[in-house]
Protein backbone atom coordinates (compact mmCIF):
# COMPACT_ATOMS: atom_id res chain seq x y z
CA UNK A 1 0.00 0.00 0.00
CA UNK A 2 1.30 3.45 -0.96
CA UNK A 3 0.52 6.38 1.31
CA UNK A 4 0.78 10.16 1.19
CA UNK A 5 0.62 12.56 4.15
CA UNK A 6 -0.82 16.07 3.77
CA UNK A 7 -0.38 18.55 6.62
CA UNK A 8 -2.84 21.43 6.53
CA UNK A 9 -2.30 24.86 8.05
CA UNK A 10 -0.82 28.21 7.04
CA UNK A 11 0.95 28.35 10.40
CA UNK A 12 3.05 25.37 9.28
CA UNK A 13 4.14 27.17 6.12
CA UNK A 14 5.03 30.28 8.12
CA UNK A 15 7.14 28.26 10.53
CA UNK A 16 5.03 29.33 13.50
CA UNK A 17 4.68 25.70 14.58
CA UNK A 18 6.79 22.64 13.79
CA UNK A 19 5.20 19.67 12.05
CA UNK A 20 5.80 16.73 14.38
CA UNK A 21 2.80 14.79 13.06
CA UNK A 22 4.25 13.74 9.70
CA UNK A 23 7.30 11.91 11.17
CA UNK A 24 5.11 10.22 13.78
CA UNK A 25 2.59 9.01 11.19
CA UNK A 26 5.28 7.96 8.71
CA UNK A 27 7.09 5.83 11.30
CA UNK A 28 3.88 4.09 12.37
CA UNK A 29 2.82 3.47 8.78
CA UNK A 30 6.25 1.97 8.07
CA UNK A 31 5.72 -0.42 10.99
CA UNK A 32 2.55 -1.58 9.29
CA UNK A 33 4.32 -2.12 5.99
CA UNK A 34 2.72 0.93 4.39
CA UNK A 35 5.17 2.92 2.26
CA UNK A 36 5.00 6.72 2.41
CA UNK A 37 6.06 8.01 -1.02
CA UNK A 38 5.03 11.66 -0.71
CA UNK A 39 4.37 14.30 1.93
CA UNK A 40 3.00 17.83 1.46
CA UNK A 41 2.21 20.92 3.51
CA UNK A 42 -0.65 23.12 2.36
CA UNK A 43 -1.90 26.42 3.74
CA UNK A 44 -5.52 27.24 4.50
CA UNK A 45 -6.39 27.80 0.83
CA UNK A 46 -9.39 25.89 -0.60
CA UNK A 47 -8.16 25.64 -4.19
CA UNK A 48 -4.62 24.54 -3.34
CA UNK A 49 -5.87 22.03 -0.77
CA UNK A 50 -8.35 20.53 -3.25
CA UNK A 51 -5.63 20.27 -5.91
CA UNK A 52 -3.26 18.58 -3.46
CA UNK A 53 -5.90 16.05 -2.39
CA UNK A 54 -6.80 15.26 -6.03
CA UNK A 55 -3.16 14.67 -6.92
CA UNK A 56 -2.57 12.51 -3.86
CA UNK A 57 -5.64 10.36 -4.55
CA UNK A 58 -4.44 9.66 -8.10
CA UNK A 59 -1.07 8.27 -7.03
CA UNK A 60 -1.61 6.83 -3.53
CA UNK A 61 -3.77 4.14 -1.94
CA UNK A 62 -4.00 5.97 1.40
CA UNK A 63 -4.12 9.74 1.87
CA UNK A 64 -3.59 10.97 5.44
CA UNK A 65 -4.68 14.53 6.24
CA UNK A 66 -3.77 16.27 9.48
CA UNK A 67 -4.95 19.64 10.72
CA UNK A 68 -7.71 21.99 9.71
CA UNK A 69 -10.32 20.48 12.04
CA UNK A 70 -10.69 23.14 14.74
CA UNK A 71 -13.88 25.20 14.83
CA UNK A 72 -12.88 28.27 12.84
CA UNK A 73 -13.95 29.56 9.45
CA UNK A 74 -10.52 29.02 7.83
CA UNK A 75 -10.11 25.36 8.86
CA UNK A 76 -11.19 23.63 5.71
CA UNK A 77 -9.98 20.05 5.66
CA UNK A 78 -13.28 18.21 6.07
CA UNK A 79 -15.16 20.73 3.96
CA UNK A 80 -12.75 20.50 1.03
CA UNK A 81 -12.36 16.72 1.26
CA UNK A 82 -16.16 16.38 1.23
CA UNK A 83 -16.26 18.36 -2.03
CA UNK A 84 -13.45 16.30 -3.55
CA UNK A 85 -15.20 12.98 -2.83
CA UNK A 86 -18.63 14.51 -3.55
CA UNK A 87 -20.22 13.50 -0.29
CA UNK A 88 -22.05 15.63 2.27
CA UNK A 89 -20.94 16.46 5.80
CA UNK A 90 -23.28 15.00 8.42
CA UNK A 91 -23.53 15.34 12.18
CA UNK A 92 -22.06 12.50 14.24
CA UNK A 93 -24.50 12.19 17.19
CA UNK A 94 -22.10 11.11 19.94
CA UNK A 95 -19.60 13.82 19.06
CA UNK A 96 -22.28 16.49 18.96
CA UNK A 97 -23.57 15.41 22.37
CA UNK A 98 -20.03 15.50 23.80
CA UNK A 99 -19.50 19.06 22.55
CA UNK A 100 -22.81 20.42 23.79
CA UNK A 101 -22.47 18.68 27.17
CA UNK A 102 -19.03 20.16 27.73
CA UNK A 103 -20.11 23.75 27.14
CA UNK A 104 -23.28 23.29 29.16
CA UNK A 105 -21.50 21.77 32.15
CA UNK A 106 -18.66 24.30 32.16
CA UNK A 107 -21.10 27.18 31.59
CA UNK A 108 -18.96 28.51 28.76
CA UNK A 109 -20.45 30.08 25.65
CA UNK A 110 -20.30 27.62 22.76
CA UNK A 111 -18.30 28.99 19.78
CA UNK A 112 -20.33 29.60 16.62
CA UNK A 113 -18.53 26.93 14.62
CA UNK A 114 -18.07 24.37 17.40
CA UNK A 115 -20.48 21.93 15.74
CA UNK A 116 -18.02 21.57 12.84
CA UNK A 117 -15.84 19.41 15.08
CA UNK A 118 -18.63 16.85 15.39
CA UNK A 119 -19.31 16.52 11.67
CA UNK A 120 -18.04 13.71 9.48
CA UNK A 121 -18.22 12.93 5.78
CA UNK A 122 -21.13 10.63 5.00
CA UNK A 123 -20.03 6.99 5.02
CA UNK A 124 -16.83 7.55 6.97
CA UNK A 125 -15.82 5.47 9.98
CA UNK A 126 -15.63 7.69 13.07
CA UNK A 127 -12.35 7.81 15.02
CA UNK A 128 -13.25 9.10 18.50
CA UNK A 129 -11.12 11.82 20.08
CA UNK A 130 -10.46 10.91 23.72
CA UNK A 131 -8.69 14.22 24.44
CA UNK A 132 -10.48 16.86 22.36
CA UNK A 133 -13.61 17.29 20.29
CA UNK A 134 -12.52 17.11 16.65
CA UNK A 135 -13.32 13.58 15.50
CA UNK A 136 -11.13 11.73 13.04
CA UNK A 137 -12.32 9.72 10.06
CA UNK A 138 -11.34 6.77 7.93
CA UNK A 139 -13.12 7.06 4.59
CA UNK A 140 -13.04 4.51 1.78
CA UNK A 141 -13.87 5.58 -1.77
CA UNK A 142 -13.52 3.85 -5.14
CA UNK A 143 -10.29 5.73 -5.77
CA UNK A 144 -8.47 5.47 -2.41
CA UNK A 145 -8.78 5.63 1.37
CA UNK A 146 -8.59 8.85 3.39
CA UNK A 147 -7.50 9.10 7.00
CA UNK A 148 -8.33 12.45 8.63
CA UNK A 149 -6.71 13.38 11.96
CA UNK A 150 -6.49 16.46 14.20
CA UNK A 151 -3.08 18.14 14.34
CA UNK A 152 -2.29 18.58 18.09
CA UNK A 153 0.03 15.69 19.05
CA UNK A 154 -1.90 15.15 22.30
CA UNK A 155 -4.98 14.36 20.19
CA UNK A 156 -3.43 12.89 17.05
CA UNK A 157 -1.14 10.31 18.64
CA UNK A 158 -3.66 8.50 20.87
CA UNK A 159 -6.25 8.64 18.08
CA UNK A 160 -3.82 7.12 15.60
CA UNK A 161 -2.51 4.41 17.94
CA UNK A 162 -5.86 3.38 19.45
CA UNK A 163 -8.28 3.97 16.58
CA UNK A 164 -6.56 4.28 13.20
CA UNK A 165 -3.63 1.88 13.54
CA UNK A 166 -5.69 -1.26 14.38
CA UNK A 167 -7.99 -0.58 11.42
CA UNK A 168 -5.07 -0.06 9.04
CA UNK A 169 -3.41 -3.22 10.38
CA UNK A 170 -6.55 -5.20 9.51
CA UNK A 171 -6.43 -3.83 5.98
CA UNK A 172 -2.79 -4.85 5.65
CA UNK A 173 -3.02 -8.33 7.10
CA UNK A 174 -4.33 -10.44 4.24
CA UNK A 175 -2.56 -13.41 5.76
CA UNK A 176 0.73 -11.56 6.20
CA UNK A 177 2.56 -10.75 9.44
CA UNK A 178 4.66 -7.56 9.36
CA UNK A 179 7.12 -6.60 12.09
CA UNK A 180 9.83 -3.97 12.47
CA UNK A 181 12.88 -3.74 14.69
CA UNK A 182 14.73 -0.48 15.33
CA UNK A 183 18.46 -0.58 16.06
CA UNK A 184 20.35 2.47 17.33
CA UNK A 185 23.92 3.49 16.53
CA UNK A 186 26.34 6.15 17.75
CA UNK A 187 29.74 7.18 16.44
CA UNK A 188 28.87 6.77 12.76
CA UNK A 189 26.95 9.02 10.36
CA UNK A 190 24.05 7.91 8.19
CA UNK A 191 26.06 7.78 4.91
CA UNK A 192 28.84 5.81 6.60
CA UNK A 193 26.36 3.35 8.13
CA UNK A 194 24.75 2.86 4.73
CA UNK A 195 28.20 2.17 3.29
CA UNK A 196 28.85 -0.41 6.03
CA UNK A 197 25.55 -2.12 5.28
CA UNK A 198 25.74 -1.73 1.50
CA UNK A 199 25.75 -5.47 0.86
CA UNK A 200 22.47 -5.81 2.78
CA UNK A 201 20.76 -2.65 1.54
CA UNK A 202 21.65 -3.12 -2.14
CA UNK A 203 20.01 -6.54 -2.35
CA UNK A 204 17.18 -6.00 0.12
CA UNK A 205 13.78 -7.53 -0.54
CA UNK A 206 12.55 -9.07 2.68
CA UNK A 207 13.52 -7.78 5.21
CA UNK A 208 13.97 -4.18 4.12
CA UNK A 209 16.37 -1.78 5.84
CA UNK A 210 16.04 1.98 6.22
CA UNK A 211 18.39 4.39 8.01
CA UNK A 212 17.32 7.61 9.74
CA UNK A 213 19.71 10.36 10.86
CA UNK A 214 19.18 11.85 14.31
CA UNK A 215 21.28 14.32 16.31
CA UNK A 216 24.76 12.78 16.36
CA UNK A 217 23.39 9.26 15.92
CA UNK A 218 21.56 7.00 13.47
CA UNK A 219 18.68 4.54 13.72
CA UNK A 220 18.12 1.57 11.44
CA UNK A 221 14.65 0.12 10.93
CA UNK A 222 14.47 -3.50 9.77
CA UNK A 223 11.03 -4.55 8.51
CA UNK A 224 10.15 -8.14 7.67
CA UNK A 225 7.00 -9.89 6.49
CA UNK A 226 5.93 -13.50 6.32
CA UNK A 227 3.10 -15.96 6.72
CA UNK A 228 3.58 -16.34 10.48
CA UNK A 229 5.24 -14.59 13.40
CA UNK A 230 7.94 -17.22 13.89
CA UNK A 231 9.17 -16.82 10.31
CA UNK A 232 9.19 -13.03 10.60
CA UNK A 233 11.11 -13.02 13.90
CA UNK A 234 13.67 -15.39 12.43
CA UNK A 235 14.18 -13.06 9.45
CA UNK A 236 14.65 -10.12 11.81
CA UNK A 237 17.10 -12.06 13.99
CA UNK A 238 19.17 -13.20 11.03
CA UNK A 239 19.33 -9.71 9.55
CA UNK A 240 20.22 -8.19 12.91
CA UNK A 241 23.16 -10.56 13.24
CA UNK A 242 24.38 -9.54 9.78
CA UNK A 243 24.07 -5.88 10.74
CA UNK A 244 25.99 -6.42 13.98
CA UNK A 245 28.72 -8.26 12.11
CA UNK A 246 29.17 -5.25 9.80
CA UNK A 247 28.58 -2.34 12.20
CA UNK A 248 28.29 -3.79 15.68
CA UNK A 249 30.92 -1.50 17.21
CA UNK A 250 28.53 1.43 16.80
CA UNK A 251 25.38 -0.31 18.08
CA UNK A 252 23.97 0.47 21.53
CA UNK A 253 20.27 -0.35 21.76
CA UNK A 254 16.81 -0.82 20.31
CA UNK A 255 13.63 1.18 19.83
CA UNK A 256 12.51 4.59 18.61
CA UNK A 257 12.61 6.17 22.06
CA UNK A 258 15.35 4.25 23.86
CA UNK A 259 18.07 6.90 24.19
CA UNK A 260 21.76 6.25 24.85
CA UNK A 261 21.51 7.77 28.33
CA UNK A 262 18.58 5.50 29.20
CA UNK A 263 20.51 2.46 28.05
CA UNK A 264 23.56 3.45 30.11
CA UNK A 265 21.60 4.28 33.27
CA UNK A 266 19.77 0.95 33.12
CA UNK A 267 23.04 -0.85 32.40
CA UNK A 268 24.70 0.67 35.48
CA UNK A 269 21.63 -0.13 37.57
CA UNK A 270 21.84 -3.79 36.56
CA UNK A 271 25.56 -3.83 37.32
CA UNK A 272 24.98 -1.95 40.60
CA UNK A 273 27.66 0.58 39.71
CA UNK A 274 27.66 4.21 40.82
CA UNK A 275 29.11 7.06 38.80
CA UNK A 276 30.13 10.69 39.12
CA UNK A 277 31.54 13.20 36.63
CA UNK A 278 33.96 16.11 36.42
CA UNK A 279 33.03 18.31 33.48
CA UNK A 280 34.88 21.18 31.87
CA UNK A 281 34.04 21.21 28.14
CA UNK A 282 30.48 19.92 28.72
CA UNK A 283 29.82 22.24 31.69
CA UNK A 284 27.37 19.91 33.45
CA UNK A 285 25.56 18.57 30.37
CA UNK A 286 26.58 14.96 31.06
CA UNK A 287 25.16 15.11 34.58
CA UNK A 288 21.91 16.77 33.53
CA UNK A 289 21.53 14.22 30.72
CA UNK A 290 21.88 11.35 33.20
CA UNK A 291 19.50 13.03 35.65
CA UNK A 292 16.81 13.27 32.95
CA UNK A 293 16.44 9.48 33.11
CA UNK A 294 13.96 8.24 35.69
CA UNK A 295 15.75 6.27 38.38
CA UNK A 296 19.17 7.84 37.71
CA UNK A 297 19.51 8.70 41.39
CA UNK A 298 20.20 5.00 42.06
CA UNK A 299 23.54 5.28 40.29
CA UNK A 300 24.29 9.02 40.29
CA UNK A 301 24.33 11.21 43.41
CA UNK A 302 26.13 14.24 42.02
CA UNK A 303 29.28 15.54 40.40
CA UNK A 304 31.45 18.52 39.54
CA UNK A 305 31.48 21.29 36.96
CA UNK A 306 35.14 22.30 36.77
CA UNK A 307 35.14 24.85 33.98
CA UNK A 308 38.19 26.86 35.08
CA UNK A 309 41.61 25.48 35.96
CA UNK A 310 41.19 26.69 39.55
CA UNK A 311 37.95 24.72 39.86
CA UNK A 312 39.71 21.58 38.65
CA UNK A 313 42.32 22.06 41.35
CA UNK A 314 39.93 22.96 44.16
CA UNK A 315 37.01 20.60 43.49
CA UNK A 316 38.64 17.41 42.24
CA UNK A 317 42.24 17.98 43.31
CA UNK A 318 43.88 18.11 39.89
CA UNK A 319 47.53 18.89 40.69
CA UNK A 320 48.72 22.35 39.67
CA UNK A 321 51.80 20.67 38.22
CA UNK A 322 49.67 18.53 35.88
CA UNK A 323 47.96 21.53 34.36
CA UNK A 324 51.24 23.47 34.21
CA UNK A 325 53.04 20.64 32.45
CA UNK A 326 50.31 19.36 30.12
CA UNK A 327 47.57 22.01 29.93
CA UNK A 328 43.88 21.69 30.73
CA UNK A 329 43.13 20.02 27.39
CA UNK A 330 45.21 16.90 27.85
CA UNK A 331 45.09 13.20 28.56
CA UNK A 332 46.84 13.78 31.89
CA UNK A 333 44.28 16.34 33.05
CA UNK A 334 41.40 14.09 31.96
CA UNK A 335 42.88 11.28 34.05
CA UNK A 336 43.39 13.53 37.08
CA UNK A 337 39.83 14.91 36.84
CA UNK A 338 38.29 11.43 36.67
CA UNK A 339 40.34 9.92 39.50
CA UNK A 340 39.90 13.03 41.64
CA UNK A 341 36.12 12.98 41.24
CA UNK A 342 36.02 9.26 41.97
CA UNK A 343 37.94 9.76 45.23
CA UNK A 344 35.85 12.75 46.28
CA UNK A 345 32.50 10.92 46.05
CA UNK A 346 33.71 7.33 46.50
CA UNK A 347 31.92 6.05 43.42
CA UNK A 348 32.62 2.97 41.34
CA UNK A 349 33.11 5.01 38.18
CA UNK A 350 33.98 8.58 37.29
CA UNK A 351 34.06 10.25 33.90
CA UNK A 352 35.76 13.47 32.88
CA UNK A 353 35.46 15.82 29.91
CA UNK A 354 38.01 18.46 28.99
CA UNK A 355 38.44 20.13 25.62
CA UNK A 356 37.57 22.96 23.28
CA UNK A 357 33.90 23.67 22.59
CA UNK A 358 34.85 26.54 20.30
CA UNK A 359 34.66 28.65 18.31
CA UNK A 360 38.27 29.61 19.19
CA UNK A 361 41.32 27.40 19.68
CA UNK A 362 42.67 26.64 23.15
CA UNK A 363 46.25 25.66 23.99
CA UNK A 364 46.88 25.03 20.31
CA UNK A 365 43.95 22.62 20.00
CA UNK A 366 41.23 23.31 17.41
CA UNK A 367 37.56 23.77 18.25
CA UNK A 368 35.85 20.41 18.70
CA UNK A 369 38.88 18.61 20.14
CA UNK A 370 38.40 16.96 23.54
CA UNK A 371 39.55 14.24 25.89
CA UNK A 372 37.39 11.87 27.94
CA UNK A 373 38.69 10.00 30.95
CA UNK A 374 36.85 7.04 32.51
CA UNK A 375 38.06 5.81 35.89
CA UNK A 376 37.04 2.19 36.50
CA UNK A 377 36.46 0.22 39.73
CA UNK A 378 39.72 -1.72 39.33
CA UNK A 379 41.83 1.44 39.30
CA UNK A 380 42.36 1.60 35.54
CA UNK A 381 41.63 4.85 33.73
CA UNK A 382 40.60 4.71 30.09
CA UNK A 383 41.21 7.79 27.96
CA UNK A 384 40.17 8.70 24.46
CA UNK A 385 40.53 11.83 22.34
CA UNK A 386 38.00 13.05 19.79
CA UNK A 387 37.79 15.64 17.06
CA UNK A 388 34.31 16.80 16.08
CA UNK A 389 33.13 19.57 13.76
CA UNK A 390 30.07 21.62 14.68
CA UNK A 391 28.69 24.38 16.86
CA UNK A 392 29.56 24.67 20.56
CA UNK A 393 26.32 22.93 21.53
CA UNK A 394 26.80 20.21 18.91
CA UNK A 395 30.34 19.54 20.21
CA UNK A 396 29.05 19.28 23.78
CA UNK A 397 26.23 16.95 22.76
CA UNK A 398 28.65 14.76 20.84
CA UNK A 399 31.05 14.70 23.80
CA UNK A 400 28.32 13.60 26.21
CA UNK A 401 27.19 10.83 23.87
CA UNK A 402 30.80 9.78 23.33
CA UNK A 403 31.19 9.44 27.09
CA UNK A 404 28.00 7.43 27.37
CA UNK A 405 29.10 5.10 24.56
CA UNK A 406 32.50 4.65 26.25
CA UNK A 407 30.71 3.50 29.41
CA UNK A 408 28.37 1.26 27.41
CA UNK A 409 31.25 -0.43 25.60
CA UNK A 410 32.91 -1.33 28.92
CA UNK A 411 29.92 -2.93 30.61
CA UNK A 412 27.40 -4.08 28.00
CA UNK A 413 28.84 -7.59 27.61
Amino acid sequence: MKAEIISVGTELLLGEIVDTSTPFIAQHLANLGIDVYFTATVGDNPERLATTIHRAAQRSDLVVLTGGLVPTEDDLTKKILAKVVQRPLVAEPESMTKIKTFYAETKRPQPIHADLMGEIIAGATVLPNEVGFAVGMLLTTEQCRYLVLPVPPTELQPMFEKEAEPRLAQLMQSGQVIKSRVMRFFGIGEPALEDCLHSLIAGQQNPTLATYAKQNEVTLRITASGSNEGTVVQLLDETEQQVLHLAGQYFYGYGDDNSLEQVVVHLLQRRQLTITAAESLTSGLFQSTLANVAGASQIFSGGFVTYAAAAKEQLVNVPVTTIAAHGVVSKETAIAMATGAQRQLQTDLAISFTGVAGPDELEGHPAGFFWIGLSLPDGRVLTKSFQFSGSRNAVRDYAVKSGLKLIYDQFQG
